[in-house]
């Protein structure tokens, strides 16, 4: 049996694994722990959201939400009717609050891009230098994750 140590150390590469895209199934098989174990910790570290907060952009999913709203209009007006067209207001509102959220979901995902950029620099810098050990990576990482979960749930 691993021990806590040992067992972190497969969430830490796991997680990663994870954030390039690999799938659970695929990542159990690598680290040697069970897939329910790989599912357990990308639900309760949230990696999915991270993942998507990495891999979507903001203007990606404005982009997706303007297209959304052009084929609504287009349905609607090609439609003609009239009951639809008075709910037209009130889809564009909804519309218009996403484009909002996306806005303040912005700050998280740019705090996961730098995070990630600096993590890259920090493991580069630590073929050289002999002052950031793993365990100092571990807690920059601890930290990282903490502030983007709390940032998420304001």
């Amino acid at each position: 049996m691993a021990t806590k140590k040992e067992l972190e150390e497969k969430k830490k590469i796991a997680r990663e694994y994870y954030m390039r895209g690999k799938l659970q199934k695929e990542i159990a098989k690598s680290v040697g722990v069970s897939e329910q174990t790989v599912s357990k910790w990308v639900e309760q570290g949230r990696w999915a959201t991270i993942r998507a907060g990495v891999s979507i952009t903001r203007p990606e999913l404005v982009n997706k939400a303007l297209g959304a709203v052009n084929k609504l209009l287009d349905q609607i007006y090609e439609s003609q009717d009239p009951e639809l067209i008075c709910k037209l207001p009130d889809q564009l509102a909804k519309f218009a609050s996403f484009i909002d959220k996306l806005d303040k979901q912005a700050n998280v995902v740019s705090t996961i891009d730098v995070f990630i950029a600096f993590s890259k620099w920090i493991q580069h810098r630590a073929s050289f230098d002999p002052e950031i050990t793993p365990e100092f990576i571990s807690a920059l990482n601890k930290y990282q994750d903490l502030y983007i979960k709390e940032s998420m749930s304001k």
